[in-house]
């Protein structure tokens, strides 16, 4: 009969301990790329919507800063008053680059050409619009801004531009028996207008967006990556509990190309997108 003491077992308890901590320790320092097989984002972006009150007071050094925190890709959603060149030469100073810019529909409405002007300067591939005005969200409205969109993005396609489109939750909600977002899919050519999935609002409708790339394959070139608690609470990416992994895992019938990090009321701007950054880098999907 081998019978411990129980000073020999406490003995026993500590080594089994200190050499659990061993292995705990070793294996995080190992990349997640080794702990699991699968795939990660190479260019985390930005919708700079998040920092607008930081840009506003010092425009090129907040991206200095985030280029130096690792972002790689910036969407804007204003330029603060400087030229497209202006704007191009501080993103080329910092090795990054400007995918997409957020572009109000009547913007578009008034200037198209020079907006798509702008966006060329800026090595831009997508001019998206970011939200419908509260007085156009009928049936009509959405049809009518889907036809918009289509011939829009005729013209930005002779300089290898696309339309885009984001959601907020309320293109989810039944009007008049209908989804507006469905609207938006259905009534838009593929070849010409992308859709731009915000996934705090969609999950904040009580939607799936799974079923979105089933049914839309290849539509959903740029994500909005953000996260929501669990009182339906904006929240930095992390901190929240919207499974990111699931969702990415979806990337190829999908379509995504851009994963752009944002927090529409962050506490600490620039705190926000340093969590954010560091929670998609380590996503493994």
């Amino acid at each position: 009969m081998n019978i411990k003491t129980p000073w020999a077992r406490r003995s026993l308890n500590r080594r089994n301990f200190l050499r659990s901590s061993a292995i705990l320790t070793a294996a995080s320092s190992l990349p997640l790329a080794a702990l699991a097989q699968g795939r990660r984002v190479d260019n985390v972006g930005l919708q700079l919507y998040t920092l607008r009150n930081e840009l506003s007071q010092d425009f090129e050094g907040t991206l200095e800063h985030v280029a130096k925190l690792g972002y790689k890709e910036m969407e804007f959603a204003g330029y603060y008053g400087r030229s497209a060149s202006e704007v191009r030469s501080i993103l080329d100073q910092n090795g990054m680059t400007s995918p997409a810019a957020h572009i109000q529909l009547q913007a578009l409405r008034d200037d198209l050409e020079g907006e798509i002007e702008r966006a060329a300067i800026l090595g831009q591939k997508y001019i998206v619009v970011p939200i419908l005005p509260g007085n156009q969200r009928t049936i009509s409205e959405y049809q009518s801004t889907a036809d918009y969109l289509n011939r829009a993005g005729e013209v930005c396609k002779r300089v290898g531009i696309k339309m885009g489109y984001h959601n907020h939750s309320f293109e989810f909600e039944e009007t008049d028996g209908l989804i507006p977002y469905d609207i938006l899919l259905d009534e838009t050519d593929a070849d010409l207008v992308d859709m731009e999935l915000d996934l705090y609002w969609i999950r904040n409708a009580g939607v799936d967006p799974v079923s979105y790339f089933q049914n839309y394959p290849g539509r959903f070139s740029m994500l909005h990556v953000k996260d929501m608690d669990e009182f339906g609470r904006m929240a930095d990416v992390g901190s929240g509990e919207i499974n990111f992994a699931k969702i990415f895992s979806h990337a190829d019938i999908a379509g995504f190309k851009h994963f752009f990090v944002e927090h529409d009321q962050p506490g600490n701007g620039l705190a926000s997108v340093a969590v954010s950054i560091y929670t998609v880098r380590n996503i493994v999907f």
